[in-house]
């Protein structure tokens, strides 16, 4: 039951969803109930060791073991939430979203026998433009429910790639290839890690920062993004 400073809050600061528009009630934290479910639901969790996700990483990672998405990206500017979490300076979406995501893969049965959690890492120039890293607020939101810790300081970001946003398949994997640096092989040797990106389009960054984490020896790896991208056209 919400607290009468929740209510005075709710009433001096109204939240609106950033979908529809609509405003909140006490029990919406991010988003309105109505567009929670008519967000396009990939079902991948339900699948994790064959769909689109597995289909586009099977072949590059090493020791790879089981991949899934939330959703499907949204190309519709008035439903891309996610581009409200990357740059309209929204880290409580990302916290709540991980949850979210953390509660669906203990049901499912996404997360057994994974042991850590690993975000990908963001340039220090992104890191001081946005004032947080999107893949590690949906990380430690996962973490939150299910209590598998998160590992922020395996791997480094080395480099800061062009935007990827413009680039042909080739020269997205091209433009990321050397782009992260294991530094502590120990805390990941003989585990199984689960890598969390933000969106999933080619999957050039997701193995880039695998083919790293796989130098550790002995390492399996999941991964999962909030969205993925149906089809790269360029």
């Amino acid at each position: 039951m919400a607290s009468w400073i929740d209510r005075l809050l709710d009433f001096v600061l109204p939240r609106f969803c950033p979908i529809c528009g609509r405003r909140l009630s006490l029990n919406e934290p991010q988003l309105c109930s109505s567009c929670l479910l008519e967000l396009p639901y990939t079902g991948f969790l339900e699948r994790p060791y064959d769909n689109l996700m597995v289909d586009r990483l099977y072949g590059k990672i090493r020791n790879f073991e089981r991949g899934a998405s939330l959703f499907y990206y949204m190309y519709d500017d008035r439903r891309n939430f996610l581009f409200d979490l990357k740059y309209h300076d929204r880290p409580e979406m990302g916290l709540w979203l991980g949850e979210e995501a953390g509660q669906q893969m203990l049901q499912t049965g996404f997360l057994d026998g994974i042991n850590a959690i690993i975000p990908v890492p963001l340039a220090k120039t992104r890191l001081r433009q946005r004032g947080y890293n999107q893949s590690e607020l949906l990380a430690q939101g996962i973490s939150k429910v299910t209590g598998i810790p998160v590992l922020t300081h395996v791997a480094r970001r080395t480099t800061f790639a062009k935007s990827q946003t413009r680039l042909s398949t080739a020269q997205r994997f091209e433009n990321v290839k050397d782009a992260f640096q294991l530094v502590d092989a120990d805390v990941i040797r003989h585990r199984h890690v689960l890598i969390v990106d933000d969106v999933v389009t080619t999957g050039a960054t997701t193995t880039a920062l695998a083919s790293q984490l796989s130098l550790a020896g002995d390492v399996r790896i999941s991964v999962f993004s909030l969205a993925i991208v149906k089809q790269h056209h360029r």
